[in-house]
């Protein structure tokens, strides 16, 4: 080994947590759960069995740390579908996120690579108002004729991977005047049922600002009064998923500071990747004897708005005749078991015929910015995935995650289906049904 991997090997042994890597007890009920094992032709090395097995060798240093092992990692999803599967409870997620720490931490980067990582993990995601000149910069793309004037040009075919088709599916941008008007306090017109406090996002709460107006409307209509922090920022799941940990932990930090001057009964996420580390932010700031016991209050307070929405009820829902089909998010599904929830209010729709798509809970490739440096494999994924959706022959895709929603949208677009085929995220399609009965039962 070199000196290099030598102090990789020292940095495994000090922080994996050997008996959750013992946990597994090798009995493959992940493998089918799994979407790389799969698409790999039932590769080991591409199982989260697998993978346990690399990191465990490396932490007892039969094998280097080398460019396979991180290969590896990296073409893991961190979709979770293997936890629910395993009959130990071994918590894969946790490992896998520790381990890309440590391989974070000791890689040297080349030059773009350092300024890349840079530029998005400290100077855009953490900054909510470097989030808004993007948003607005997007927004003026899309108003002043650019966008039409690049189309025009075939300028996005020279893009690598599937840039040119994400361009293509981007959602309208809301614009700066609406950005700066977004509400801190919504009051029901009615009794209060609960108090809830908003995690608002930074993609969600600008690119996806029009679904957060949505989820808004909905808990206003289930009888809520909502709270929207304006210190909070960042959930820090992109961070915590791609080796910056640390930058991670002061972003949750910042957020239980937002939400505990809050006296809410929840904290309601729209999205279930960011839903997934928030409910988690005990774990991730459970080595910090200062914050650990805030944490774990806060996180117990997570909730998403399926869940709550199907708790406290929504008036009379209708929509135009429809075949509705819903991809999960994993994390909504995996981390935070709301897999019953958005189903049962789709059900609930009058109008709408809801069939099941094989392997729903099966990751749709999204997975944060896994579609962006594994564009390969996620254009593999969303490709098979569209093959059920297809067969469900429904007209709407539903999904609660932005990520899953662009990814859909991507898929519906390979396969040249966009004109009879749709993605919307849930509290739009709930919303939009909400405002349709409403409309029918004015008085003429």
């Amino acid at each position: 080994m070199t000196t290099k991997q030598e102090e990789t090997v020292k940095a495994f042994q000090e922080r994996m947590d050997y008996d959750e890597l013992m946990n597994c007890m090798r009995c493959g009920f992940c493998l089918p759960a799994c979407p790389t094992y799969g698409e790999t032709d039932q590769n080991e090395a591409a199982s989260p069995r697998g993978r346990i097995a690399l990191m465990k060798a490396v932490v007892d240093g039969k094998k280097a740390p080398d460019e396979d092992f991180e290969r590896q990692l990296n073409l893991c999803l961190g979709c979770r579908a293997c936890e629910p599967a395993c009959p130990s409870g071994v918590k894969y997620g946790h490992l896998l996120e520790e381990a890309r720490d440590i391989l974070n931490e000791h890689k040297k980067h080349s030059l773009p690579a350092r300024m890349l990582r840079k530029t998005v993990f400290d100077g855009l995601f953490p900054h909510q108002s470097r989030m808004r000149s993007v948003n607005n910069m997007l927004w003026l793309y899309q108003k002043s004729g650019l966008q039409k004037v690049v189309r025009g040009t075939k300028l996005l075919n020279i893009m690598p991977g599937e840039m040119a088709t994400m361009e293509r599916v981007l959602p309208e941008i809301a614009s700066p005047k609406e950005l700066k008007n977004r509400p801190r306090h919504v009051k029901p017109a009615g009794t209060v049922k609960k108090k809830v406090a908003f995690f608002s996002g930074c993609l969600m709460d600008t690119m996806f600002m029009k679904t957060n107006d949505s989820t808004l409307y909905l808990l206003e209509k289930a009888g809520c009064e909502v709270v929207i922090p304006q210190s909070q920022n960042c959930c820090g799941a992109l961070h915590a998923h791609s080796g910056e940990k640390e930058t991670a932990k002061e972003l949750a930090k910042k957020n239980i500071r937002a939400f505990e001057e809050e006296q809410v009964d929840y904290i309601i996420s729209n999205a279930g990747g960011c839903g997934a580390l928030l409910v988690e932010y005990d774990h991730l700031l459970g080595d910090d004897p200062e914050w650990k016991e805030r944490a774990q209050h806060f996180a117990g307070k997570v909730k998403d708005i399926s869940t709550v929405l199907l708790e406290l009820g929504l008036p009379a829902m209708k929509l135009p005749e429809q075949v509705v089909t819903y991809q999960d998010s994993c994390h909504l599904r995996n981390v935070m078991g709301g897999a019953a929830s958005p189903r049962t209010l789709l059900k609930q729709i009058e109008g709408v015929t809801f069939r099941e798509m094989k392997e729903a809970d099966r990751c749709c490739g999204s997975a944060g910015i896994y579609n962006i440096v594994q564009p390969e494999m996620s254009m593999q994924i969303i490709d098979h995935k569209m093959v059920h959706a297809k067969a469900t022959e429904a007209t709407t895709i539903v999904t609660a995650n932005p990520g899953c929603l662009l990814q859909m949208k991507v898929g519906i677009e390979r396969e040249g289906l966009s004109d009879s085929v749709k993605a919307v995220h849930i509290v739009d399609l709930l919303a939009a049904a909400v405002r349709e009965a409403e409309k029918e039962a004015e008085p003429v």
